[in-house]
């Protein structure tokens, strides 16, 4: 599910970017009175809402092909943690676009900027297999401490830590906005010194 979830935010976030240079309507975006940055948060969120479908979709596959039984026995941390899960993505996808803004091509560099997320958020394998030396730079990434939860969820057992946990994803996730906010402020004075705003 946190795969297809960050695919989304992170492909809408280079998206949001090539579309409006595509279009030739950067220029008008980025002089409207509003801010950038809350424009390209708010396109990325209601994308994002879209691969909560995704938890369905894995489960049915789960269910019907592989016969295995997957129950949630800790729902309200389930939710809580699918929130602000979602919320954290959002935000990290808005630090990622401003990247986005000086890349030729945002749709590809959003592509392969996916993969090692998926390996330092422990989301192909727990953060316990990897290798000894990689496993600090998990904690720095919000979706280690995300899919921890997720899977605790799915144990009947007793989650502990879940607050530090939660508190984990909140402050990494505003991180990554406050980031991205100071860095489209950044790039974006740039790109209209230099005229390079629309080139793609």
């Amino acid at each position: 599910m946190f795969i297809a979830i960050w695919w989304l935010a992170l492909f809408n976030s280079g998206w949001v970017i090539s579309t409006e240079r595509w279009s030739g309507t950067i220029e008008f975006l980025v002089a409207a009175p509003s801010s950038f940055a809350a424009v390209v948060l708010g396109r990325i969120v209601a994308t994002t809402m879209l691969g909560v479908v995704s938890f369905a979709e894995a489960w049915l596959v789960a269910r019907a092909i592989f016969g295995a039984d997957v129950r949630i026995h800790h729902p309200w941390v389930f939710v809580a943690t699918v929130v602000v899960t979602l919320a954290a993505m959002a935000g990290t996808a808005v630090a990622m676009s401003s990247m986005f803004v000086l890349a030729r091509n945002a749709v590809t560099f959003s592509n392969s900027a996916s993969y090692p997320f998926y390996v330092l958020g422990g989301i192909l394998v727990p953060v316990s297999l990897l290798p000894h030396w990689v496993r600090p730079l998990s904690s720095v990434v919000f979706l280690s401490w995300s899919a921890d939860l997720l899977r605790a969820t799915l144990d009947a057992a007793p989650i502990h830590d879940f607050w530090p946990h939660l508190g984990m994803v909140v402050l990494l996730g505003a991180c990554g906005y406050a980031v991205g906010l100071v860095a489209l402020r950044v790039i974006l004075v740039r790109v209209r010194e230099s005229g390079e705003l629309s080139t793609t």
